[in-house]
């Protein structure tokens, strides 16, 4: 089928804690959602089936409560109201916007899914009812190519949004196509939780993902390209991701993924939304670990190893042996945790790398549980340059990275010089390992990783 993301460069509120008018709101919004028009027109145009629009791109970020009250729409999270915005625009109160996006699928015959802030009135006899009488949810819509509104899903894993209320329970949300099946929906900062993305995947064998985001790239293990092909090809679906793009904030990275091809913009430089329209295959296959050839030989314990060193990296504090040499076989280890790395050069150049462990409760900008397997290139010759952002990287290393990890979510992450991705030729479990490995990267080395997900230990 003929999937579209757009990246977009939305247009912000210059005040965003102010407050503003329904008219004034309804103003700024319509500014962005005629970007998106334009947009739709274009993917239709190119044959897309489906296109997926960003997170807070219709309205922005940075709000409080009470400023971003204006902008939110109504909507009604139940199932059962079959709604038309387009056709039946006076059904409800504050809906103008649901009714753009509903005619934008009409007019142009696609499916449409974008995320906007939204409100519902709530009875103090409800336990969970805010303080003023109303939720206030982030939430992706989706219409089919009638303009008929067919699921909602309220964003679980709030990152720093107090304007938002996370739902009193996890939506499961998914909808029906006819051209690829059952598509999940899902929100940014979820990608990284059990729930509801994991469980929503699992539990109805879903093959598509819609997936918009506001996401902020950190370099070395969770930039957006590097996390969402990692995703793709842990869960084996089809992932549909649109970021916003606004690279003074380290936001950019969209794509089509499948588990062994990608579509992506990444780009720091440019200041204008990028559309990306890829056709690609539906995934009929279950979700499976493949096991594959097995790693060779764990090193003995009387071997000169290199210096062991700490430094800190996304926050967290890993244990890292440099990577020197032609070629070699390492390890490093912390709590439970055990990585292995054997490596060859195919011309040794004068970058230092490192291979890293973390085996841990993350505590920042997030509580989640880690472990982490990373082999990354270092921002300088020092040790205390390693767990740097880097962009740019000449060395190309055939490797075999693998752990004994406990927990069977990991994410494999293969990020080449320039942000650009690469695929493992081989990857899987074996005796009681997870590994990955690769001949020949197609350029310069930055980040060969395990992320796993210990999601019973959050």
């Amino acid at each position: 089928y003929v999937a579209a993301v757009y990246e977009h460069e939305s247009i912000l509120s210059p005040n965003p804690t102010a407050l503003v008018d329904r008219h004034s709101a309804l103003k700024l919004m319509g500014r962005n959602l005629d970007i998106y028009e334009q947009q739709v027109v274009a993917a239709a145009r190119q044959g897309a089936q489906i296109i997926v629009f960003p997170e807070d791109g219709i309205h922005g970020f940075n709000f409080t409560r009470s400023s971003i009250y204006p902008y939110l729409d109504f909507v009604q999270h139940s199932q059962s109201v079959k709604w038309n915005p387009c056709r039946e625009p006076y059904l409800f109160n504050d809906t103008e916007v649901l009714q753009r996006l509903s005619c934008m699928a009409l007019k142009n015959k696609l499916f449409l899914v974008a995320n906007l802030g939204t409100k519902q009135p709530c009875e103090h006899t409800d336990p969970h009812c805010p303080l003023d009488g109303r939720y206030q949810f982030n939430t992706n819509v989706a219409f089919d190519d009638d303009g008929m509104l067919i699921a909602t899903y309220r964003k679980h894993n709030l990152y720093f949004e107090y304007a938002f209320d996370t739902p009193p329970e996890p939506d499961y949300t998914f909808f029906d196509t006819p051209f690829a099946g059952k598509f999940g929906m899902f929100t940014c900062f979820d990608i990284l939780f059990f729930e509801p993305a994991v469980n929503l995947i699992r539990q109805y064998n879903l093959k598509q993902v819609a997936y918009p985001t506001a996401w902020m790239n950190q370099l070395p293990l969770l930039s957006a390209v590097e996390f969402q092909q990692a995703f793709a090809t842990a869960f084996n679906v089809n992932i549909l991701a649109a970021n916003i793009h606004h690279p003074t904030l380290g936001m950019t990275g969209s794509g089509i993924y499948t588990p062994v091809k990608s579509f992506i913009y990444h780009n720091m430089e440019s200041y204008s939304g990028k559309l990306i329209v890829a056709e690609i295959p539906v995934i009929t296959t279950s979700y499976e670990t493949k096991v594959e050839k097995t790693p060779s030989r764990v090193l003995e314990k009387d071997e000169q190893l290199p210096p062991f060193f700490y430094g800190e990296m996304m926050y967290d504090n890993f244990t890292f042996v440099p990577v020197w040499g032609e070629k070699g076989e390492l390890q490093v280890c912390a709590n439970t945790l055990c990585c292995y790395l054997n490596y060859q050069r195919v011309v040794l150049t004068d970058e230092l790398y490192a291979l890293g462990v973390f085996d841990g409760l993350h505590t920042v900008h997030g509580t989640y549980y880690v472990q982490a397997c990373a082999l990354v290139k270092c921002g300088g010759l020092n040790f205390s340059t390693c767990g740097q952002e880097v962009t740019d990287a000449t060395a190309l290393i055939d490797f075999q990275l693998w752990g004994n990890m406990s927990t069977p979510y990991i994410f494999p992450l293969l990020l080449t010089s320039g942000i650009t991705l690469d695929f493992a030729d081989h990857m899987g479990w074996k005796n009681n390992h997870y590994f990955i490995s690769k001949n020949r990267t197609s350029s310069g080395l930055l980040t060969a990783a395990l992320y796993g997900r210990w999601y019973e230990k959050d």
